[in-house]
């Protein structure tokens, strides 16, 4: 397709998706006055639906009235649904994938309206930003935590960038904890489960005085596997993770608040071994019956079983310099170790095995002040990183271990601004800008051993070494990017219960180095390596419509957008041949810029209170993302053959929730009964189609039991997950030339089922 032909195919989209907002728009007029005379007569505030407040743009603000595409999650909604952790929100959230990573339970693959990144190794940032309190944490690594402590979460869809923090080119999804309160406040959660589950949460705190408060919780959560490992016979897919945080706040006066922070998670699960797809080349081992089940041996890296840690401590600090001025400061510092053996084969002899360390650290700096008159509103700030990733690991297979070691360091800053204007009253203008400075550099080595026992830096002093393939220092491989990102927003309050937008924005990610890169094997050049791989670029023009109906019981989020995307970077590992002999033995990262995408899609998400006692939400969104340009080997165009990975064309989920006074032992208090299902389509692994390991589409069903007490200090809730018991696949490895073929797969859970209890002291 010529360039015009697709321009004007963009021009039609958009004119369509905006003929389509108006007349959603307009029937929700007629939907409104039609209903007006019954909404008088049976509407109450009991009726209405709780307003949203969130931060999205770094002021509070009712989710209707915010013109960006967030959806947010109360602690209330998060502890009556019985989500676990952050990616048990994916099923509600539009055109959102998050899963656990390959061979991992804690580490983080996470995908928003097409844009993300598989592989945890350093030298590569994710496309979407995860947020705690303003931090931004540079690392997956971790990132998969137990829900617990917040006051909210928010889940940003689209570049973000002039508001705060570091840019993200995706979306972002926020943590927000609560702020302790004046009087003593304990609370104690425990669950009970399926597969042995058994947690359980204690949060405290207390003033010390009138101007200082303290507060921790302590966290367990443990479980037994889905599966069985036959070769060392320990579980599989099982869970036992620590966590813990403290914190104090101190109010000196009504202007000044500091909050001082310390957090810290282990997990000490079994490695997450995967299922083999295929019959072993040379073995012959069958597939296994359960797809939880492996046969994996690896068990260990640097002789240390599975284990991810992370810690932090940050200090934030708001001054209220006038009644409508307040400058921010949020200071962190972060560290993370992983040990994590990989077993690419998951069969019982050494045929291809990666024992892996990751270390992580960073420390960032930023200040915003935040202006918020009647006819102007604004934030400006300045940010700052400095990170380190580092990875090794050893790649044990046909009669060689080939070591691996990426270095990366990461330093940027940006200076940030957005403004609000008023230029009627009903029409409302914001401009904001982003310039960011990223700097990367990076050591790369990679050296081939004699034999399976591994190398040196991994644990095998003796080994004899045959090659080193990849030798690079940061005198080799460094590089700056600089980048201003724009943004626009117009809103217009279309009346007082619709409020129609259109914003055009830009987001940028720097580029790097990919620290598995061969220098022989995959036959890459010198210069090609030096040069590394170039910054993505997006453009994001979106309009939207926020509509309320019949006196605020019916809410509808309604969003389009399109999305022009460059130098899309795509990380990925291909099998090589190291010593010529026509046989693939090890393999190597191969980081390429696909070029050019076009990503449409449309977001549509609703809430309605029927009676007092049932109400409903769903969600539906629609994406069609392809390549226009994807330059693949000999220089030739591959982008018909090209997909977007982790990115469902159709999601889905519609919830219904009925509630009824009932009376347990003696209490008053509401017992509500609520059931989803969820509707997620064919699901590509990888860029390039694979049939056996891409999931084809599926539905997941949930359903709730809960009881609170009329004053809410008590809760007991029955909740179950994957009712019909659905098998589907999240993640996965493909190399099916390397000695017994390596294409395994990773589920998401089965059937559970939890018995929670909140107690509030």
């Amino acid at each position: 397709m010529t360039s015009s032909k697709q321009s004007k195919r963009n021009l039609v989209l958009l004119s369509r998706s905006a003929a389509a907002i108006f007349a959603i728009y307009g029937s929700g007029i007629g939907f409104a006055q039609a209903q007006s005379s019954d909404a008088t007569a049976k509407a109450n505030d009991d009726t209405q639906i709780s307003k949203v407040v969130v931060s999205a743009r770094r002021r509070e603000e009712t989710l209707q009235d915010v013109p960006v595409s967030v959806t947010a999650y109360s602690a209330e909604q998060l502890s009556k649904s019985g989500v676990a952790d952050i990616t048990g929100l994916v099923l509600t959230l539009p055109n959102t994938t998050m899963s656990a990573s390959r061979g991992t339970n804690s580490t983080l693959t996470s995908f928003i309206r097409g844009v993300g990144q598989q592989d945890p190794l350093a030298g590569f940032e994710s496309g979407v930003g995860i947020y705690l309190d303003d931090i931004y944490l540079a690392r997956p690594q971790g990132a998969v935590a137990d829900i617990y402590d917040v006051e909210r979460i928010e889940v940003l869809r689209g570049p973000q960038g002039t508001l705060y923090g570091r840019n993200t080119i995706g979306g972002a999804v926020k943590y927000v904890t609560r702020k302790m309160g004046p009087n003593t406040d304990v609370r104690l959660k425990t669950s009970v489960g399926s597969y042995g589950q058994m947690d359980g949460v204690l949060t405290a705190s207390t003033p010390l005085s009138e101007t200082v408060r303290v507060g921790g919780t302590l966290a367990k959560f443990k479980r037994n596997g889905f599966g069985t490992n036959f070769t060392t016979g320990e579980d599989n897919y099982n869970k036992d993770v620590t966590a813990a945080r403290l914190s104090a706040e101190f109010l000196p006066n009504s202007s000044l608040f500091i909050r001082v922070s310390a957090d810290t998670s282990q997990d000490d699960s079994n490695p997450k071994h995967g299922h083999r797809l295929t019959v072993g080349k040379i073995s012959g081992a069958p597939i296994l019956s359960n797809v939880y089940d492996s046969r994996a041996n690896l068990n260990t890296a640097l002789g240390h079983k599975q284990q991810v840690t992370q810690s932090g401590v940050s200090a934030l600090v708001e001054y209220q310099l006038e009644s409508d001025l307040m400058l921010k400061s949020v200071t962190s510092s972060r560290h993370d170790k992983s040990y994590a053996p990989i077993d690419f084969d998951s069969l019982g002899t050494v045929d291809f095995d990666v024992p892996a360390l990751y270390k992580n650290k960073q420390f960032s700096q930023e200040f915003q002040l935040t202006y918020t008159g009647k006819a102007f509103q604004g934030v400006a700030g300045v940010y700052y990183i400095d990170a380190n990733a580092y990875n090794k690991f050893d790649v044990r297979l046909l009669g060689t271990s080939t070591f691996t070691e990426g270095d990366i360091d990461t330093k940027a800053w940006a200076a940030f601004a957005d403004a609000s204007f008023d230029l009627t009253k009903d029409l409302n203008l914001s401009v904001g800008g982003r310039y960011t400075v990223d700097k990367r550099e990076a050591t790369i080595l990679r050296q081939i051993y004699l034999g399976t026992a591994g190398s040196p830096a991994m644990g095998n002093p003796a080994a004899i070494l045959f090659r080193t393939d990849t030798n690079l220092t940061k005198s080799d491989l460094h590089r700056e990017d600089k980048k201003f990102t724009p943004r626009v927003s117009l809103g217009w309050k279309a009346s007082a219960d619709q409020n129609v937008y259109a914003s055009w924005t830009e987001g940028f990610k720097g580029g790097g180095f990919d620290p598995r890169m061969n220098l022989v094997g995959s036959k890459l050049s010198l210069d090609k390596a030096k040069q590394g791989f170039l910054p993505e670029q997006i453009s994001t023009f979106e309009i939207g419509l926020k509509s309320a109906f019949a006196k605020n019981t019916v809410l509808t989020n309604v969003a389009v957008f399109h999305s022009d995307y460059k130098d899309v970077q795509i990380p990925g590992s291909v099998a090589i041949d190291t010593n010529g002999d026509g046989k693939d033995d090890s393999f190597a990262g191969v980081t390429t810029n696909a070029g050019k995408a076009k990503i449409d899609g449309i977001e549509l998400e609703a809430t309605a209170r029927l009676t007092d006692a049932f109400s409903m939400s769903g969600m539906f969104s629609y994406i069609d993302a392809r390549y226009t340009k994807y330059i693949g080997a000999g220089n030739i165009d591959v982008a018909n053959l090209r997909v977007f990975q982790n990115t469902p064309k159709q999601t889905a989920s519609v919830r219904a929730n009925y509630d009824w006074d009932m009376a347990l032992l003696g209490n008053s208090g509401k017992l509500s009964l609520s059931s989803s299902v969820a509707f997620r389509g064919k699901t590509y692994q990888f860029e390039t189609p694979t049939p056996i390991l891409d999931q084809d589409s599926y539905k997941l069903w949930d359903a709730s039991l809960v009881w609170s007490r009329s004053d809410n200090r008590v809760r007991v809730g029955l909740h179950g997950k994957n009712l019909s018991d659905v098998r589907y696949k999240v993640a996965g490895y493909l190399f099916p030339t390397l000695g017994e073929g390596s294409t395994t797969a990773f589920y998401g859970n089965p059937r559970t089922y939890t018995l929670t209890l909140d107690y509030r002291f």
